[in-house]
């Protein structure tokens, strides 16, 4: 597929009003309320990239910055960060915005793998991705090294095959 896509096409952006009913014994939404959130928002945009069915194949990274609190507006942004051949890495933000104070409080991150799979539910090629802003140069990067050193823990690549990290640890 030799077709190249721009980050920004499958921008994907989110918002919501957190309810009592997503909310923990403090009073701030749950962490599993919102991985779903984040999941969600994190496969319309794969979808986007590929125009295909998309599948969770791992949540690389999650980090929890900030409590997100009952009645807080959270808005979720989503991008492919990096396509690989059937895969491709999204990255999401997470911000808590409060229009009455005019302030967003970047509160979390997460870093989700995706594949677009047929209807047989096999993967399938996808377009590859081409980054515009500082953001998504860096984002682009940092996924191949994530990408490496994922196939180096699961087996799956031998350390010394290894490109992007060789760069880190032996230039």
């Amino acid at each position: 597929m030799a077709q190249i896509k721009k980050a920004s096409e499958s921008l994907t952006v989110m918002t919501n009003i957190v309810l009592p009913n997503e909310t923990n014994s403090l009073r701030n939404l749950f962490g599993g309320e919102l991985l779903a959130k984040m999941d969600r928002c994190a496969s319309i945009s794969a979808a986007r990239h590929c125009a295909r069915r998309v599948v969770t194949a791992s949540v690389n990274h999650v980090s929890f910055k900030h409590p997100i609190p009952e009645g807080g507006i959270v808005v979720l942004e989503s991008k492919v960060s990096r396509a690989f051949s059937t895969s491709m890495e999204v990255y999401v933000d997470v911000w808590l915005d409060d229009p009455i104070a005019g302030k967003k409080i970047h509160t979390n991150e997460g870093i989700y793998t995706f594949v677009a799979v047929d209807e047989y539910n096999k993967p399938v090629p996808i377009p590859q991705m081409e980054p515009e802003t500082e953001t998504e140069k860096l984002r682009f990067d940092a996924a191949q090294r994530r990408k490496e050193l994922s196939l180096i823990l699961s087996g799956r690549m031998k350390p010394q095959e290894s490109v992007e990290l060789k760069k880190l640890f032996c230039d």
